[in-house]
């Protein structure tokens, strides 16, 4: 099982949590996982999908970096949870080698994303 706490902007899974990135929109609930191939080079050949309809996709990808003003790779190497909050536009960013674990343990695995209250 891989858990996303929305407050403390956490994934955990296989027993260790990380810093990720996550948007105002990120959806709670319980999903599926499923490894996508893309051909947007911003992904890097692949995201985890959890949600989709008819507009848009939601994924777990590696940390996006062509927008470079939105400063997500230092945000999310930061040690505050509110920098990196309300980020992305609803995707979960993770760090490259924290996306490679997840999905060599996950790829297929239920993904939980929770907003405890405060």
């Amino acid at each position: 099982m891989v858990i996303v706490d929305l407050l403390a902007a956490t994934i955990c899974f296989a027993g260790a949590c990380h810093p990720a990135l996550v948007g105002q929109d990120t959806p709670t609930g319980t999903y599926s996982l499923s490894h996508r191939r893309v051909e947007d080079p911003g992904y890097d050949g692949s995201v985890l999908v959890f949600k989709e309809n008819e507009k848009y996709l939601w994924a777990i990808h590696r940390v996006y970096l062509l927008n470079p003003g939105e400063r997500r790779l230092e945000r999310l190497q930061g040690g505050r949870a509110d920098m990196r909050r309300y980020v992305t536009k609803g995707c979960i960013n993770v760090a490259p080698e924290v996306y490679r674990q997840l999905v060599d343990c996950c790829a297929r695995d239920v993904l939980v994303i929770n907003k405890p209250r405060s």
